[in-house]
C-alpha cells in the first residue's frame, strides 16, 4: 500500500520507522542522536518514541534531537504513547508531560499505549477530541488493542462525532502476530495506518536464543516479554524460520524482516537498534518481496 497520510501537510509515514524504545537504556544520547541522523539521511520520516521508554529518557533524547536538527515543517513525523489510566485529568497531564520532553508545542501522533476500559468512555475520547481541536494533537492512535476493542472505540467515537483515531500499532511478526484479518478489515473500513512493531521479535526470529537467552540481549535486559515468545507455537515458527533459511541460503532476520515490512496491509515498521547497519538490514527487507516464500513463512 502507498504511505499513509494521518493529517494534512504531514510527513507521509516511511515504510521504516525508527522505533525509541532502546534509547536511554542500551543506547545513549549520542549514539541515539548518530540513528536519528542516519535515518533522516535515509529518508525515514517517522520517529517513534513513549513516555515509558526509560522513564521519559527516550522522548527526552527525541526532543534534544529535534532542537538541535531542527527538521523542516511535514518532514518528519514523531509519535509518542500515553499509559493509562485514560482520564481526563491524566491525559492532560501526560500529554503536558510528553510536549514538555520532546520539546513541541503540537504532538504529532499521540496513541493510547496499551488497552484500558477507560479507553471506550465519552470522557476520555472527548478529552482527546479537544486535543485536537485544541491543536496540542494532531493525530490520535492506539496501540496494543484487539480488532473487537478497536472497533468498540472507533464506533463511539463515530456515534459522538469526535476525531477518530486513524493509526494501530500492535507487535506482528512471525512468532507473535497481532495484525489479523479482522484487523485488516477495520484498517480498510476506517482508513487506519497500520503500523507494526517487533519485526525480528526482539531478537528471538534471528535464532540467537535457541539455546536460552543470550546475556546482555533485549530479552535479558527487559524480561518481560519472554513468556510470550518461550512457548509452543512461536518455537515452531521459529523452526519453520530457520529451515526455509537453510534451504534458501537467506539469513533468519532477513526474512524475518522482510516477511513484516511486506504483511498485507502494513503502512510502518518500527526498526529499533544500536547501531546503522540495522537500518540498512530494513532497506534491503523492503526491496526483497517474494510473495510466495512470505506465504510459505506464515503458513501456519
Amino acid at each position: 500500500m502507498g504511505p499513509a497520510i494521518l493529517f494534512p501537510q504531514a510527513a507521509p509515514l516511511s515504510r521504516i520507522c525508527l522505533g525509541g524504545s532502546t534509547f536511554g537504556r542500551e543506547v545513549d544520547e549520542a549514539t541515539a542522536h548518530a540513528l536519528m541522523d542516519y535515518a533522516s539521511a535515509k529518508q525515514v520520516s517517522h520517529l517513534d518514541t513513549a513516555a515509558t521508554y526509560t522513564a521519559g529518557a527516550s522522548e527526552k533524547i527525541v526532543g534534544a534531537w529535534l532542537a538541535s536538527r531542527r527538521p523542516a515543517p511535514g518532514t518528519m513525523t514523531v509519535a509518542t504513547k500515553l499509559y493509562p489510566p485514560f482520564e481526563p485529568d491524566p491525559i492532560d497531564r501526560g500529554v503536558a508531560a510528553s510536549a514538555q520532553r520532546l520539546g513541541v508545542e503540537t504532538i504529532d501522533l499521540l496513541y493510547l499505549h496499551k488497552w484500558d476500559a477507560g479507553a471506550e468512555t465519552p470522557a476520555a475520547l472527548r478529552a482527546l477530541d479537544g486535543l485536537v481541536r485544541s491543536g496540542r494533537v494532531r493525530s490520535l492512535g492506539v496501540s496494543n488493542f484487539n480488532a473487537a476493542q478497536l472497533r468498540r472505540v472507533l464506533t463511539l467515537q463515530r456515534e459522538l462525532g469526535l476525531a477518530p483515531f486513524k493509526a494501530l500499532q500492535n507487535c506482528n511478526n512471525l512468532a507473535i502476530r497481532e495484525v489479523d484479518a479482522a484487523i485488516q478489515e477495520l484498517g480498510r473500513e476506517y482508513n487506519l495506518a497500520i503500523i507494526t512493531y517487533s519485526p525480528r521479535g526482539a531478537g528471538f526470529l534471528t535464532g540467537k536464543h535457541r539455546q536460552g537467552v543470550e546475556k546482555g540481549s533485549r530479552f535479558d535486559v527487559a524480561p518481560g516479554h519472554q513468556s510470550d515468545y518461550f512457548q509452543d507455537t512461536p518455537r515452531r515458527r521459529l523452526e519453520k524460520l530457520a529451515a526455509v533459511s537453510a534451504r534458501t541460503g537467506l539469513s533468519m532476520p532477513h526474512l524475518a524482516l522482510a516477511w513484516a515490512v511486506h504483511f498485507p496491509g502494513v503502512s510502518s515498521v518500527l526498526i529499533g537498534g544500536r547501531v546503522p547497519a540495522q537500518l540498512d538490514e530494513a532497506f534491503a527487507a523492503v526491496a526483497f518481496d517474494d510473495p510466495a516464500l512470505f506465504a510459505e513463512l506464515g503458513s501456519d
